[in-house]
């Protein structure tokens, strides 16, 4: 099963190396790792996606949180998440195609951020799937180059309900379900 797991961690030398010395000394082999600053410069957050079964996660988590600069760790299987991941392709095209690229990366929601004679660099973001389709798409065109960020996460948080009906109830929060569909309020994926 895959497993996208965050981890705050100090920001410090040497803390991506036992993490993944950690990771390599149980044979996992990490689908993506990202690492990048956050709100405090004193911490990083670490988001590590790994395919392996439940069991074997939670000795992962528990060995990760042992780790003296871990600050938290957290798995989000089984909870409601934001994940994103930001792609740049370079697609060679020529002009006679162009017009057929640029609707490909519309109906993606994709944003071309360099043009040249031959070619065109696409920015796109959103989940690891939409990614992959939109490659498998332009791979006919002839991709050039490709380069990914890897998966990034975050928890979702409650929302507050407005409705007086829910809140004459006792109702004062809804929690989110993973099969629910996207709201109209949250910015397209």
């Amino acid at each position: 099963m895959r497993h996208v797991i965050s981890a705050l961690v100090m920001n410090e030398p040497g803390v991506l190396a036992n993490v993944a010395g950690m990771f390599a000394a149980r044979g996992f082999n990490i689908d993506s790792l990202v690492v990048g600053r956050t709100e405090s410069p004193d911490l990083s957050r670490m988001t590590v996606v790994v395919d392996a079964d439940d069991n074997t996660i939670e000795q992962v988590r528990k060995q990760l949180a042992k780790l003296v600069p871990i600050i938290k760790v957290r798995d989000f299987a089984g909870t409601a998440y934001i994940e994103r991941d930001l792609a740049l392709i370079c697609v060679s095209v020529p002009a006679e195609k162009r017009a057929e690229v640029i609707d490909i990366i519309r109906l993606f929601r994709g944003r071309i951020v360099d043009v040249s004679r031959g070619s065109l660099i696409v920015e796109m973001s959103g989940t690891e799937q939409k990614i992959e389709a939109l490659i498998e798409l332009l791979t006919p065109y002839g991709i050039k180059e490709l380069a990914r960020t890897g998966v990034i996460g975050m928890a979702r948080g409650k929302q507050r309900v407005n409705d007086e009906a829910a809140e004459r109830s006792g109702k004062s929060t809804r929690r989110r379900s993973l099969d629910a569909p996207a709201a109209a309020a949250l910015p397209p994926s």
